[in-house]
């Protein structure tokens, strides 16, 4: 699988990389086992970059990734884990369940602490829970709320560690786009997570975030791009969810269209979804969210797939996508040294099916 290395900080992410929010009993329960399975079927495929927070089963995925990751050589993978939110121990609440789509046991809370004390505590913590000597890439995890104390108190003790070599990337994870370019251009951040805005359904980050981010060279993971569901379906269901809630009417038949057009030219909607995202040159990897085997599985065969850049002038004929959306898009000022020869399945590659014809 092809890498992308995160400006000079020696992270180099997999063009695929795994979202370990289910293996922290996200929307169902899961087993040790499973979890298990899941990390090293992907592992199999190739994958080496695996991406875990506290606030995921209030630090149930922590456990389960980092028993899986120390049987693996440690300087074969990339990890990352979150700041943001700590975990408070609540042994009063422990009868109850999560009340954050975790099916897990609400014995403990979570408190935003965007100070240099939490962000401390905290990855202290995720460090005992993973069991790993050391993080290589962490995020801020949401601070929508707390730019103040999230751009000048807990950025600032990241990359402090990150110079003294204790973490090896740091960034910001959100589900938009707007303060991301702030920490983008505000900040001295080598990498951001964004979830959801920048997708085949919806592309608000090439507006700020990604032409941002590729002046600056810095690495966007992109997450979340079936919209939560949506986009994950060949074709989309009636039930099929859109940021977390029920798509919808206009958007569901919007999907479907965008699916009936991928099946015009002998794709998938999930396969062009997967593809989309990597055509943008700021783009280093795409985290996907994935809850055992055969869906890891699935996606490793999905970013496999050959989808004809032709599609994607033919969405924009149809009114799907915006002129502005279509790839093959500018090259970043200072590049990420993304080799697309590496990638048969890139639009630049010159032995993609559309180059050839």
């Amino acid at each position: 699988m092809d890498t992308t290395t995160v400006r000079a900080t020696g992270v180099r992410l997999t063009s695929l990389g795994l979202g370990a929010a289910p293996a922290g009993n996200l929307y169902r329960a899961t087993t040790d086992e499973e979890a298990y399975a899941t990390f090293e079927t992907a592992w199999d495929a190739g994958v080496r970059y695996f991406d875990t927070a506290p606030h995921y089963g209030l630090g149930l995925s922590e456990r389960r990734l980092g028993a899986f990751l120390r049987t693996r050589p440690r300087d074969e993978l990339v990890v990352s884990t979150k700041v943001g939110r700590l975990l408070v121990p609540s042994p009063e609440t422990a009868h109850r369940s999560d009340p954050d789509l975790f099916e897990v046991p609400a014995a403990a809370r979570r408190v935003w602490d965007f100070s240099r004390d939490g962000v401390l505590r905290s990855l202290e913590s995720s460090l005992e829970r993973t069991g790993l000597d050391r993080v290589d890439v962490v995020y801020l995890h949401d601070p929508d709320d707390h730019w103040e104390q999230a751009a000048h108190e807990a950025l600032p003790a990241l990359t402090e560690l990150r110079d003294q070599g204790v973490v090896g990337a740091v960034g910001a994870g959100m589900n938009q786009s707007a303060m991301l370019t702030r920490f983008v251009r505000e900040t001295d951040v080598d990498v951001v997570m964004c979830a959801g805005r920048f997708t085949l359904l919806e592309q608000p980050a090439l507006a700020d975030l990604l032409p941002a981010a590729a002046e600056r060279g810095v690495a966007v993971v992109a997450a979340a791009v079936y919209n939560s569901g949506i986009l994950a379906y060949d074709d989309p269901p009636p039930d099929a969810t859109y940021n977390y809630a029920p798509a919808a009417a206009d958007l569901l038949d919007r999907a479907r269209r965008i699916a009936a057009l991928c099946a015009d030219h002998g794709v998938t909607l999930p396969q062009a979804a997967l593809a989309y995202v990597r055509t943008h040159p700021a783009v280093a990897s795409t985290v996907v969210g994935l809850g055992n085997p055969e869906h890891v599985r699935q996606a490793a065969d999905r970013a496999a797939a050959r989808v004809p850049a032709g599609l994607w002038r033919a969405l924009a004929d149809a009114g799907l996508l915006a002129e502005a959306a279509v790839p093959p898009f500018d090259g970043p000022a200072n590049p990420l040294h993304l080799d697309h020869t590496e990638n048969p399945h890139h639009p630049e590659n010159p032995h993609h099916p559309e180059r050839r014809s």
